[in-house]
């Protein structure tokens, strides 16, 4: 059996740079597989200018696509699985700005949680997903540091910091059991 293609695409959009690229990359899919394309904003109450930004992006898709545009308030990642599961979306494409570590703890993350709650496969665009005329190509991302020794690491500690912080743990617990016993 083959999985049947989207044919109702949600590109959920906040305006941002990252929105930006999933904005192309949702315009691509909806063009090469003849599906409709909903775009939706979540605003704040009183946000005025999302219906004229929504309206700008619409006429960037072109007469080819069928285009829907929805405001709603709220939660972000709520409101963008809800409307996917109100509307039978096939797919949602929403940009991700790539954040780890403590910057994704403190700051959270839509994509994050829309990916783990919706109700269809979730596409997430990265910014650096399509070639910038502002950022030179050539240009490596950053690597981040580890909290724990602040060397170079993937992750948020790097694998030599947590087998440690593990046998610390493991010394904890069987000094506790010990003395238990006595």
């Amino acid at each position: 059996m083959t999985p049947e293609l989207a044919r109702r695409i949600l590109l959920a959009t906040d305006f941002s740079e990252v929105a930006e690229r999933a904005a192309a990359v949702a315009r691509a899919y909806a063009r090469a597989l003849g599906a409709a394309l909903h775009i939706l904003h979540v605003a704040w109450p009183g946000d005025e200018l999302a219906g004229r930004l929504l309206l700008g992006m619409e006429k960037d898709v072109g007469p080819d696509i069928a285009v829907t545009r929805a405001v709603e308030f709220g939660s972000p990642a709520a409101r963008i699985v809800d409307y996917a599961r109100r509307h039978q979306i096939d797919l949602i494409v929403v940009g991700t700005h790539g954040r780890t570590g403590v910057s994704r703890v403190l700051l959270g993350s839509v994509a994050e949680r829309v990916i783990r709650t919706a109700p269809c496969p979730v596409l997430a665009v990265p910014l650096a997903a399509l070639p910038s005329a502002e950022a030179p190509e050539a240009a490596a991302p950053e690597r981040q540091r580890c909290l724990v020794c602040g060397g170079p690491s993937d992750d948020l500690i790097c694998e030599s910091c947590r087998a440690r912080i593990r046998g610390e743990a493991l010394e904890r617990k069987q000094r506790e059991e010990r003395a238990g016993r006595g």
